[in-house]
């Protein structure tokens, strides 16, 4: 099975910029295209093959994640039964419709809050090094006495830097975001990622999937409201765990990159450019994210 790492539409629409995922094209002043492709990064470096399907697993698990907290929350998803009706006619030759159909989304363009929003209802991960070392979270003490993977009393808002690629997301004190975008919305922000998480985590309980920690990313519009944006709640920004398999006191199988990450490691190659992953890795991780999606949707994936 194939899989898309680059799109192409040959200038049909301006692209805008490539992320570690996504290739973000602009339809109009207002809107843009996000198109997720199959690629895969571990260690802040993307691997030279991609996980086939991945792009429209993480696009259709988006959707639903979307769709599922509108209530809550502005969102920048434009809703369409058909996405070519409203793109440039030339992209429904099969030669781009294959690159875009079921991984891509129309999504208003707003304002970028430049801060990483994570939320974490769990102890691990960085967050249980710097626990461990310091007793502190983000640089904030903790009173309780923790246990490696142990659910916070109450989920906690920290955030991170938005590196540029290449580069690493830093940690950061509310402090220090306070002094990057301001004390109230940086309040509204941690109040509002917080809410959101917290419904997403009681959900996914329900499904056999704890989600152990989470990164949001929010927008503004032009009357400063704010708006969630770019992907919400995949294996890919968040740390899933499979509930029956838990266990307090050390760390836990995800379902995202803990295949690739172990083979990298095991391999010497944990940061090394130009690796491409066996095909037994990428399939396997291909398996994992299959998992997530219908564990959380219910939806059996075709």
């Amino acid at each position: 099975m194939s899989s898309i790492t680059t799109t192409d539409l040959n200038g049909i629409l301006p692209l805008v910029a490539r992320g570690k995922v996504r290739d973000i094209y602009e339809v109009d002043q207002n809107t843009l295209l996000f198109v997720a492709t199959d690629r895969i990064s571990a260690y802040d470096v993307i691997m030279q093959n991609g996980i086939p399907e991945k792009g429209a697993l993480l696009t259709k698990l988006s959707e639903f994640w979307f769709n599922f907290l509108e209530p809550y929350t502005k969102t920048h998803i434009i809703k369409t039964d058909d996405i070519f009706k409203s793109l440039p006619s030339e992209l429904s030759k099969p030669e781009y419709k294959s690159q875009l159909e079921n991984r891509a989304l129309l999504v208003h363009k707003y304002k970028l809050v430049p801060l990483e929003v994570i939320v974490r209802g769990y102890i691990t991960g960085s967050a249980w090094k710097e626990y461990k070392k310091s007793g502190t979270v983000h640089g904030v003490k903790i009173n309780e006495t923790l246990q490696e993977s142990q659910e916070f009393p109450t989920p906690i808002f920290t955030p991170s830097t938005k590196a540029e690629q290449g580069e690493h997301d830093e940690n950061i004190s509310i402090e220090q975001a306070e002094k990057i975008v301001g004390k109230d919305l940086t309040e509204k922000i941690g109040k509002l990622a917080i809410d959101l998480y917290s419904k997403a985590k009681e959900y996914a309980k329900t499904k056999g999937i704890i989600i152990a920690d989470t990164k949001f990313e929010f927008g503004l519009t032009e009357d400063n409201e704010l708006v969630l944006v770019d992907e919400v709640l995949t294996p890919d920004s968040s740390r899933f765990w499979n509930a029956k398999n838990y266990a307090l006191g050390e760390s836990q199988d995800s379902y995202d990159k803990q295949f690739l990450r172990d083979w990298l490691t095991s391999n010497g190659l944990n940061g090394k450019e130009g690796v491409s992953m066996t095909e037994e890795i990428a399939q396997r991780s291909r398996e994992k994210y299959i998992e997530a999606y219908e564990a959380l949707t219910g939806e059996k994936w075709a």
